[in-house]
């Protein structure tokens, strides 16, 4: 059958829909090349490309930041439901008998921010897994994977620390606070931070022991909402990875509070690891590693 309208698109390449996902997510073509382990040419070939094909814009871009625009966002919804449609077809095919359940840790606020979408798009692809996951601090969920509590556990950690397990998320600590007349207040600097122990508020304190900065614990909670709460109310300061920074709270980088340097999230498995277990440490290397290599 002759289309009878030469040029008009028929089909959406899946490569580019990933890619454009992928900066979506991220927000950022440097985020994106370094988990696609493409360069950040070929990804912007790759978007104009399927601009071409949609025939719309798809990113707002400047200097600081990139944001799909509304055609972007319309496009986004289906490219998420095609591409978690395409995985499922792929994983069904590859492993059409893998089932059982899987225990996964993860902190928090990584959970909060990164892991929905890519649990989700397992959670299609291999609908006989059942997913068992608990969020709680680092040091917690290592204790635990070492009781045998979990299968796989992702946990906060300094950079080359050690050489177990897989680096799957690299990014810098941010100093976040709701206003900047916190840091006029007279005494020590207000922390608001998780009970011990915390990776996070390891890293503050010792951060501002070493700067001679005098600090105190004005709000401990466990609870990401909660601790977010009291740092919007002014209640102090608070670390945060740059890219989990909430709307509402405002990064401050001053020359009275000490450089944060990076952290990174690793991926630690069990052995011996069952094979839904390895499927799914497979799928969140994939979906989130942001360079090739161990940690």
């Amino acid at each position: 059958m002759v289309d009878p309208m030469p040029g008009r698109l028929q089909n959406l390449d899946i490569d580019l829909l990933r890619t454009f996902s992928v900066i979506a997510e991220t927000r950022s073509f440097s985020r994106a090349a370094e988990r696609l382990l493409r360069s950040q040419s070929t990804l912007s070939l790759q978007v104009k490309r399927l601009e071409e094909q949609i025939g719309k814009r798809l990113f707002d871009r400047t200097p600081r930041s990139v944001r799909p625009t509304a055609e972007g966002e319309t496009l986004l919804a289906y490219a998420h439901q095609i591409l978690a449609l395409n995985d499922a077809v792929v994983a069904r095919v590859n492993e059409p008998h893998v089932a059982g359940v899987v225990r996964l840790g993860t902190p928090e606020d990584f959970a909060t921010r990164h892991l929905p979408g890519v649990l989700s798009r397992f959670a299609h692809a291999f609908p006989a897994v059942a997913l068992e996951v608990t969020c709680d601090l680092t040091l917690t969920l290592l204790d635990r994977f070492r009781a045998g509590d979990f299968d796989l556990v992702l946990v906060k950690r300094e950079p080359a620390s050690t050489s177990a397990g897989t680096r799957v998320w690299r990014e810098p600590l941010v100093w976040v606070a709701a206003e900047r007349s916190i840091l006029e207040r007279p005494g020590p600097l207000p922390l608001v931070a998780s009970p011990p122990p915390c990776v996070y508020r390891k890293r503050a304190t010792e951060a501002l022991d070493r700067s001679g900065r005098d600090w105190r614990v004005a709000y401990s909670c466990a609870s990401l909402a909660g601790a977010q709460a009291a740092v919007r109310a002014g209640l102090g300061v608070t670390v945060l990875p740059k890219d989990m920074v909430p709307e509402g709270l405002a990064v401050f980088e001053d020359e009275r509070l000490p450089d944060l340097h990076d952290t990174e999230v690793a991926l630690l498995a069990s052995d011996p690891l069952s094979a839904p277990a390895r499927r799914l440490a497979d799928h969140i290397v994939r979906s989130l590693e942001q360079s090739a290599g161990p940690g």
